[in-house]
């Protein structure tokens, strides 16, 4: 089994394995969801619903706990940890490196698996999710964790 690495954000995210402690990244897999970059105003089918306002006959609007941009990249990270839960139930990786925007890292950790999560070897907050292979090797430890060379 191989080490893998996941670079993401709210609309992106790339896995990458490596052998060994010392090798190149190979692109495995690209994810989208496009939904996490539209406007919120395509995202709602309308503006939130009105309510009176008791006895002063005032109005104000009535929105969920949740917008909906925040929403969206909630689910993206659901679909991400599904797929990992998934390949980890098959057995395709031995241990996981996460380098995720700040927001959208604190999205995964909040939906990941217990199973997934415990193969997590190195988090890096950092929004790296369309730069290069290269740039992003460079910005991961010459040595990675865990690996032998």
């Amino acid at each position: 089994m191989s080490s893998w690495i996941l670079v993401a954000d709210s609309a992106h995210a790339r896995l990458f394995n490596a052998e060994t402690a010392k090798s190149a990244l190979n692109e495995i897999k690209s994810m989208i969801h496009p939904e996490s970059r539209q406007h919120e105003q395509k995202l709602t089918s309308d503006l939130p619903g009105r309510q009176a306002g008791g006895a002063t006959f005032s109005h104000h609007a009535v929105g969920g706990k949740t917008e909906p941009k925040e929403y969206e990249a909630v689910e993206f990270a659901r679909d991400i940890c599904r797929y990992l839960e998934a390949e980890y139930n098959a057995q395709k990786f031995s241990q996981l490196i996460v380098v995720a925007e700040p927001q959208f890292l604190g999205n995964l950790r909040k939906v990941m698996s217990d199973n997934v999560a415990k193969l997590i070897t190195l988090e890096i907050d950092k929004d790296i999710v369309k730069q290069d292979i290269a740039t992003i090797r460079g910005h991961l430890p010459t040595i990675l964790p865990h690996l032998t060379s």
